[in-house]
């Protein structure tokens, strides 16, 4: 499923319209993506946690001539399933 789907199915799941669904889904993920720049938690109970990594730098090694070589601390974002949409797949 694309964003142009996603936002069809939120159409006729919710009512709204194609324009509004669309911005019912850009400010939910701009509002995600905001906490998570801000170092924020964000938990949808049902859904899942949405959350920030911090990697340490280490060294790692270019595989094409094996001289090892300097990787540089990040942050990523990662998403812990919740119960509920665990089961649901499940099924």
């Amino acid at each position: 499923m694309n964003k142009t789907e996603l936002i069809n199915a939120i159409a006729a799941n919710s009512g709204l319209s194609k324009k509004d669904s669309e911005k019912a889904l850009t400010a939910t993920t701009d509002a995600i993506t905001q906490a998570l720049v801000d170092g924020d938690k964000v938990q949808l109970v049902g859904f899942g946690i949405f959350d920030v990594k911090d990697r340490a730098a280490r060294i790692g090694r270019n595989p094409k001539t094996k001289e090892p070589i300097n990787i540089a601390a990040t942050r990523t974002p990662q998403f812990k399933a919740g119960k509920a949409l665990k089961d649901a797949v499940a099924k």
